[in-house]
Order: C-alpha cells, then structure tokens, then sequence
C-alpha cells in the first residue's frame, strides 16, 4: 500500500503550513511551548481543530461565563452533550440546540440534515430517548433571488429527511427572511429528550485500563476539517469546501440510537459520547480530559470505509452515526454481541491510559504524543476588544415616531402575507410531526407540546430570537429573546424550566460585532436570572460573514418547560363564540425593528427596538400561568411580530367561521401594529370573567362571535373589517406563492 507522504515538522513550520489548517503564529508557537518540539503533521491537526473557535470557544469563553448555569432543577449544565432538567418522578428533560450554518450554507440538504443527526446524537449520548426536534432557520428574503429559494427548499428537506426517517416528530420552529442571511442562511437544530434519573451517562473516560471501542459507522474523507471550516467565515471560494459537508444516513442512526440505548443498561459502560465536530479527536480528548486520565488508540483498527487514510484523515474526519464508548476491560465481547444484534459494528481501537496524553498509533509507530488538557481545556482564551457601533448611538438618539398608515386593512393583508409572519405550513407538512402520537400541539400554536407517556404530564418547547430587535439594542433584545420564548412556553400552559442557546453572530474579531456579542449575553443573563431558567447547554456559531457582511445578531433561544397537568395544555386559536377577548400589558408606539417598519421602509431596520421591563415580564407571566392552570382560559397568544392585528387574526385561522369585535383605543396604529413587548391576547369564558379578571390584569377589548369576520372599533367607528377566509388567504398563500414565482 503506498502511504502518502505528509509535510514533515520542519516543512510545516517554515512553511506556515499550520495557518492554512487554522492556526495563527502565536497559537503555533504555543503548541511547540507545550510539546517542548515542533508538532509532526497529525498533531497540528489535532490542535487546529480542537482550538477552532467552534470546538473551544476561544473568543467566546468569557462571554459564556456570564450566564446563571445553575438552579434546583438542573441535573447537568454546560460541558456534556446535552443540559438535563428535573421534572420529577425520577424522570428528567434533556435537550439541547447546535447549528449548521456554513455547511447548510454550502451544501443544503446534507447541511441540515447532519445537524439533526448530531444533535440527536449529544441527546441519546446522555442516555435519553429524543423525543423531538425543533429548528431555527434564517434566509434571505424570498424573492430576491433563486439561490434563496433553492436554499430554503434544501434545507427544509434536509431537515424533514433525516427526522422523518429515523421516526422523531419534528415539532416545531422559527423561520425569519432578512436580506442579511443570503449568502449566510442559519440552520439551528434542537433535539429534546426523555430520560430517568438512574440512566444518565456522561462522556468521560474513567479507569486506567478500561478499553476504548469504536462504535457505528466506519470513517471516512467526509468532513475532515469541519470544525475549522465553521470558525471562518464565508466567501466566494467557499464551494470548494464541500468536502468538509457531512453526509447523513438516518436509517443507520436509528440502529445506532437503539444499540445505545441498550448499552445504557449495562453495567459495563463507563462513558460514551458522539463523534461530532471534529470526530474521532474531540470525542477522545474531551473523554480523557474530563476524566482526568488519557487515550492511547491504535488507528489501524479504526472501521474505515475508503482505503489507505492517514492518521490525520481519520481523526479529522467527521462523518455521522459514530460514537466512542469506554467499557470495562473484560466485557469487550458484550458489547460487540450487542451492535452485532442491529448490524453495526463495536470495534476495541485502544484503552484508557493514567498519563492524561492522548497517544495515536498508526502502522506500528506513534504518530501523535500530545496532553489531553492541552487539546480539550487549554485552548488560547481571547479578551477581544470590544467597541459600540456607531448605528447604536444614531439609533438611540431617534424619537419613537408612528408610522403613516392609510390603509389599516390593507396594510394588515401586507403584514400577514410576510413571510416571517406568514404561515409556515408549507414547511412543516413535509415534517412528520405526529410519529410515535405523542405530539400533543402541532407546529403552528405559540409552543409544540408532547406528552410524557404513562402521566398526566407534558413538555412544551419552542426557539425564538427576533434579530431585528437584537441588532436594534443587542442587551435589550437579548432579553426579548428569552422573554418571548418564556411567553410563547406560558400560552401553552407550561412552566420556563430553562434554555439553551445558540449565540449566532458574524467575525469576533471585529470589535463592533463582539461588542453585539456581549451586550446580548448581558441580555440574555439577566432575563434568565430573572425568570429562572438557567442555561443548561448550547451553541456559539461565529463568522457568519459573507465576503465580509455580518448577519444580524441572532442569538436564538431554545426553551423547554414543564406542563404540571394535560388539562392546563392551552392553544392559541379561539375556541368558542361569545367568549371575552383580554390584552395583557398596555401598547405603546415602540417600531423599531417591527414588522410595519420593514414593510413601509423597504426593509430598512433603525431606531429603538421596544422597551423591556423583565420584572413586569415575569409578573404578567405569571397571572397568566395562574388562570391557566385555574381552568379560566380558554386561548391564549402572545402579542409578537405585527401586534395586535396579526396576533387577533391568528387566533382566527383555526376556525373561520368564528369572527371577532374588538374595541381599540388612542392612536390606531399603534393599537393595532405596535410590537411593544410583555403583551398576551387571551379569550375567557362568559361565567369565568369574574375569577379571570381576579387573576390576571387586563383590559377586556371585545368579544369572540359567529361572523366568520374580524372587526376592529375605535369609538363607535369601525376602523378595520376583514373576512376570517380573505386574511387567512393572504397568510396561508404567502410563502408557497413566492417559491412558485419566478425572479
């Protein structure tokens, strides 16, 4: 077999062969300092991917630090695969968000399908049983261009693809279209998962001795330096990164998730983690390290699907469906019996070592020494600079102006035929959202909720993040983002039990975006101090530049909380004629970043994004939790892109033959368009107004009937007057007629 032949160590330093794999001068230069000699060629892979931004979180690290990662529910915080969540009777909630951006970016429908197989994997790696998946997805705006179209259309598939077949509902989601994610799309994928108390596994790699086992998939030239690839940002070029795009196979993740699930009852496991970004070299060093022990793996016994790889292909490979387990010496053989049983192969490649080095063997000779620590936790930390753009101040300095509106209804058609606002069935019909029937609330209510078999309990989920707002005022809409997904949580009859996160931004070498990176930690921190959902896991996706544009701040929020009875479970939609419609919290004039600013400035976003006040937040939340849980409501929405009017029509579409008077007073426009935060739109039975309005301040604005028509009244006046079916038209038609229409 003719073996290639690598740069040799002097090569790759007078070369800078290092900077081409992602290592700058001084990090190079670092890891000389602590081999005390110039790494050979593996071992410079080794710490260019390990020290990418995406699996060390070098410039993010001291952001990360800021938020509250503790609570008395919280079984597992940050540093596994996935966050777990006590939710009683031994029983526990396991979830957790990645992303897929630049890969998705490059490579649609292999992008995001990858991503919804990793991230399944961080959640059966713990030892629960995925439950749900979820997603968040940015694009460019829907008529400007065919790539954009090609690229939702992808994604989407991907998505549907890979969840639809390995049989996991996907049960929800978030999608907004902004110019600033053409050439940039974000694919965020949530896996949530059930597990009991006494099955929860870590991925460390205890017992000096122990035998390290190679598990599901063989390797191969796929993904090599996807971790790298996702630490820069994206130009013209990229295309020629294909190669670092995955490829998925969920009919072999489903027998790889069931075989792990079994091998979670044996007392033979000690630790088990996926192989994700940076595969076979993350998986190890991460085990080794937080364990405090080392690997040594002998890499000719890595199952391999492509002939003569090197030590260096193999450990950067990142191809799907594979795990590293660690077993107790002696009881290799059961585990290879048990993989035998769903066709997947369970291969001894090494052992656990009590010297903290990670120690490759490759053909007989050892081709990479290296300490586990200097890999897994000592990567360079960065303190960048941070400096506030200078749009922020100009943006703070303006007036809250009304915007002109000539038409109400006409313009409440326009809003609704937004693709951010519009319907997304298009999407999730090509989702199999009700496998295993669980599902309880489809996509298209506030939150997804899906019952826990064998009780009377459930779980609601959701991921929101309005960008616009955090561009706006990246503190401010930080907040907004874990207080919107705390709403939507609340409308569904839940309890916030906590969130993970997925901090997508553009280059952290640029001040002004870091800066946007703090502020938005800031943000979100307090929110979550305040409400009490701590941060049990998450994502950082940096550079998502396109040829040096940023995207918008989008720090997305995944959310998951605990509905205590199945009767609490409440939907946004009207239920019955003559009952009371209520708005909770007072509206302002507050459009900066709002739906009616886009639409009447051509999408240009500027001035304030609307005010927050996370105490009052918490408070209405509350009252609202409260009625629910007394029986008293009967729908309940939160008020979000578009306001009143969008939210009131929303509530319609369930069933048009149902309409809606509502009285509105002060400036129209307002009433009806605003996006003032804090807000719910709730309908009550006629004999519960007493109890309700004991419970929840707000103000009582009109009635739920039989018209099949939406009214709005100021005074005496009729202000707005709409059929349910021609609104629901302009909302439902929206996204397919622009995939239909040709630039």
């Amino acid at each position: 077999m003719l073996l290639k032949l690598e740069p040799n160590p002097e090569q790759i330093k007078q070369e800078k062969l290092y900077q081409q794999m992602g290592l700058s001068d001084g990090e190079f230069a670092l890891v000389e300092n602590i081999l005390g000699r110039t790494p050979n060629y593996t071992e410079t892979g080794l710490f260019s991917v390990m020290w990418s931004e995406h699996c060390s979180y070098k410039t993010s690290k001291p952001v990360l630090k800021k938020f509250p990662i503790s609570g008395p529910k919280v079984l597992q915080g940050p540093g596994e695969g996935a966050g777990i969540v006590d939710i009683g009777d031994g029983q526990a909630v396991v979830f957790k968000i990645e992303s897929h951006n630049h890969p998705s970016a490059i490579e649609p429908y292999q992008g995001a399908a990858t991503g919804v197989g990793g991230i399944i994997r961080d959640v059966f790696s713990m030892g629960a049983r995925p439950i749900a998946l979820l997603n968040s997805l940015r694009f460019g705006e829907l008529d400007s261009s065919s790539r954009v179209k090609y690229l939702f259309k992808e994604v989407v598939a991907g998505i549907a693809g890979y969840g639809n077949c390995i049989g996991i509902p996907t049960v929800g989601g978030e999608i907004q279209f902004e110019d600033c994610y053409e050439g940039n799309p974000l694919v965020n994928a949530m896996c949530v998962g059930l597990i009991d108390h006494k099955d929860i596994k870590k991925g460390q790699a205890h017992g000096a001795g122990n035998t390290v086992m190679y598990v599901g998939a063989k390797t191969g030239r796929d993904g090599i330096h996807g971790a790298t690839f996702a630490s820069v940002e994206l130009t013209e070029e990229s295309d020629k990164d294909r190669p670092a795009v995955q490829v998925g196979d969920p009919f072999m993740e489903k027998l790889l998730l069931e075989a792990c699930l079994e091998l979670i009852q044996s007392d033979a496991l000690v630790g088990i983690q996926d192989m994700g970004a940076a595969g076979l070299t993350s998986s190890s060093a991460e085990m080794a390290s937080k364990a405090g022990m080392g690997i040594e793996m002998n890499l000719d016994l890595v199952p391999q699907r492509e002939t003569g790889m090197t030590a260096y292909e193999m450990m950067l490979s990142e191809s799907q469906e594979r795990m590293l387990v660690v077993v107790k010496k002696g009881r290799e053989q059961e585990i290879v019996e048990l993989f035998e049983k769903y066709d997947l192969e369970a291969v001894a490649i090494g052992k656990v070592t009590d010297d903290k080095k990670l120690r490759l063997i490759h053909h007989g000779e050892v081709v990479a020494d290296v300490p586990v620590d200097s890999l897994a936790e000592d990567a360079p930390v960065y303190n960048m600079p941070s400096m506030e753009p200078a749009y922020f101040a100009e943006f703070q300095a303006m007036e809250n102006e009304i915007p002109q509106v000539e038409n109400l209804k006409e313009t409440l058609v326009k809003l609704l035929s937004q693709p951010t606002v519009a319907s997304k069935e298009w999407v999730y019909q090509q989702y199999d959202y009700m496998v295993r029937t669980n599902t309880v609330i489809a996509p298209g209510s506030d939150a997804s909720v899906v019952r826990i078999r064998g009780t009377r309990k459930a779980l609601a989920m959701t991921t929101d993040c309005n960008s616009r707002f955090v561009y706006l005022d990246p503190e401010t809409g930080g907040q907004i983002a874990v207080a919107e997904a705390a709403r939507n949580i609340i409308c569904s009859g839940a309890e916030p039990l906590a969130i993970t996160d997925n901090l997508n931004f553009g280059n952290p070498e640029k001040p002004e975006v870091f800066w946007q990176i703090e502020k938005a930690a800031d943000g979100i921190s307090e929110a979550c101090r305040v409400l009490e959902t701590p941060v049990i896991g998450g994502n950082v996706s940096l550079y998502n530049e396109t040829s040096g544009t940023a995207i918008y701040p989008t720090p997305v929020i995944g959310m998951v909380g605990l509905v205590e009875d199945l009767d609490h479970i409440t939907t946004q939609h009207f239920k019955t004629s003559s009952d009371l419609i209520y708005l909770v919290g007072e509206t302002k004039g507050e459009f900066g970043g709002s739906e009616l600013q886009k639409l009447l400035n051509n999408g240009r976003i500027f001035g304030k994004a609307p005010e927050l006040n996370i105490q009052i937040e918490k408070n209405r939340q509350q009252q609202v939790l409260a009625a629910i849980r007394a029986g008293v409501v009967q729908s309940a929405h939160d008020l979000s892109e578009g306001g009143l009017s969008v939210a009131l029509a929303e509530c319609l579409f369930e069933n048009p033959q149902l309409g809606a008077r509502v009285n509105v007073a002060g400036n129209l426009v307002s009433a009806l368009f605003s996006e003032t935060q804090s807000r719910f739109l709730l309908s009550v039975k006629k004999e519960h107004q007493a109890e309700f309005e004991s419970l929840v301040e707000a103000a009582l604005i009109g009635e739920v009937n039989n018209s099949g028509t939406m009214s709005v009244v100021s005074g005496e006046q009729t202000v707005l007057e709409s059929s349910v079916e021609e609104l629901k038209a302009a909302w439902k038609g929206a996204i397919p007629c622009l995939l239909k229409s040709r630039d």
